[in-house]
């Protein structure tokens, strides 16, 4: 099995896939972990690890990178159209 989503760190909610992610498909991580795919995820992009509430903190790295700004299920492509930086919101 090849891995192709990153978990950067225990912490995060969030991965890194590896490869482009078409909606319905798997990824894998290098642990076992497995995140179906609920939307396109370009590769290199973040896919949410578990369900994340509107307003909940993106943890990537181990540490906070931006707020959701809708639900995000399981499985969804997390990027500038669902999460904004709390650094430039102001």
């Amino acid at each position: 099995m090849t891995a192709n989503i990153l978990i950067l760190h225990p912490r995060d909610n969030v991965a890194v896939a590896l490869t482009a992610l078409a909606a319905g498909e798997t990824g894998t991580a290098h642990d076992g972990e497995a995140i179906t795919a609920v939307a396109d995820v370009p590769a290199s992009h973040k896919i949410a690890r578990v369900d994340i509430a509107a307003g909940t903190e993106i943890i990537k790295y181990g540490e906070i990178v931006a707020v959701s700004t809708r639900d995000i299920p399981r499985g969804d492509w997390v990027h500038t159209h669902n999460l904004e930086s709390k650094v430039w919101k102001r």
